[in-house]
């Protein structure tokens, strides 16, 4: 039996405004891509790198990233753009890229942003979703994401997700690394950073690191600190010496003493 998702509030009032305010009014009114208005193939070729933009983060779609299959589907028909986005979030290419390089915490609030048009509440919130991936997974996660009542509020079946909310920075979704701190150095692109570099080429333990097995100046440090004791003849002078208490004494008796 699943674990109910905890109960969480909004920290603030600005998750309850139900659109862009001011925005709404100019041209910075994010376009809302769905399947009703792709009426022509050019049309409905554009949804899906929307959604490609939405799930990947990507301003340029990388070949590696395309699921053709799915891409194959979704022209036919045959599946929603609700599948769509949940095939996208339960490929490889995506777990590799996000799921596998971040902590739970982080990951969703990313899947929020991505997945529902919105960041997470608060750290309740993170803490919810996360007890969902530790319990069912990170697909069984995306299933609950997309199966929620705020998802088909919102998208429901046929609409690509788009961030809802905005304070700042819109959009979202494209200006979020991959990487957090605490996957940065696992991931490798601390070493990428100019002080490794120079870390890596004038210390010691770098220059040891490329010498040969056997090379007697990798164990130069353990020989010195080894410090071998050298025993020196003891320097005695002749004025020190008491000979007469080293000539032997004989008693009446003609014995030595």
């Amino acid at each position: 039996m699943a674990l109910p998702l905890l109960q969480y509030k909004p920290t603030t009032q600005n998750h309850r405004v139900s659109s862009f305010g001011v925005a709404d009014l100019d041209d910075e009114t994010p376009y809302i891509y769905r399947v009703e208005d792709a009426n022509s193939p050019a049309e409905i070729q554009d949804l899906i790198w929307a959604a490609y933009r939405q799930v990947f983060s990507e301003h340029e779609i990388l070949k590696a990233n395309r699921q053709s299959q799915l891409e194959s589907q979704l022209k036919n028909r045959a599946i929603t753009v609700r599948d769509f986005i949940r095939g996208l979030a339960k490929s490889e290419r995506f777990y590799e890229m996000v799921v596998a390089v971040n902590n739970n915490y982080r990951l969703v609030d990313i899947c929020l942003k991505r997945f529902l048009g919105r960041s997470s509440f608060n750290k309740d919130e993170q803490i919810a979703w996360s007890i969902k991936i530790g319990t069912l997974g990170f697909h069984g996660f995306v299933d609950a994401l997309l199966d929620s009542e705020e998802y088909i509020d919102n998208f429901g079946d046929y609409t690509v997700p788009y961030q809802r909310k905005r304070m700042e920075g819109r959009p979202f979704n494209l200006v979020t690394p991959r990487y957090g701190e605490d996957f940065r150095e696992t991931a490798g692109t601390v070493t990428t950073d100019w002080r490794f570099a120079l870390e890596q080429f004038y210390s010691r333990k770098y220059e040891q690191r490329q010498l040969r097995e056997g090379d007697p100046r990798k164990y130069r440090d353990m020989a010195a600190a080894i410090a071998p004791k050298q025993n020196y003849a003891q320097g005695v002078s002749a004025y020190n010496i008491d000979y007469m208490k080293m000539v032997p004494v004989r008693n009446a008796a003609g014995s030595k003493r």
